[in-house]
């Protein structure tokens, strides 16, 4: 499965975007996940959702972050809100199918008054 990350760009903090991820085919099933890494560190999970919508956020960002399916079954979406500087990253979603990852190529964030 393909996955296309949209939805970032420049932003002041306090502000918001939705981050999409599309993919190619049917990720009703699959475990989707949000990542995010800024240069020179590691990739970080920071939000993920099962087939039946249960989601989970690292603590540091519940209650800023909010994530979804779509209702097309190959979507999903990334509500970003209260964002501050320390939100800029590129941000990545992956797919779980199988044991097996499938990344997007990753949407640029960025925070800045």
């Amino acid at each position: 499965v393909q996955l296309v990350e949209s939805g970032g760009g420049f932003v002041q903090p306090g502000g918001s975007l939705r981050l999409s991820c599309a993919a190619s085919a049917s990720i009703s099933l699959d475990y989707m996940a949000w990542y995010r890494q800024v240069p020179g560190k590691e990739r970080e999970f920071i939000a993920g959702i099962d087939n039946v919508g249960t989601t989970s956020h690292v603590d540091s960002l519940k209650g800023r972050f909010t994530l979804s399916r779509g209702d097309a079954k190959n979507t999903v979406y990334h509500q970003m809100n209260s964002l501050t500087l320390e939100d800029t990253a590129v941000y990545y979603c992956k797919a779980d199918r199988n044991s097996k990852g499938y990344w997007g190529q990753g949407t640029q964030v960025t925070v800045s008054s």
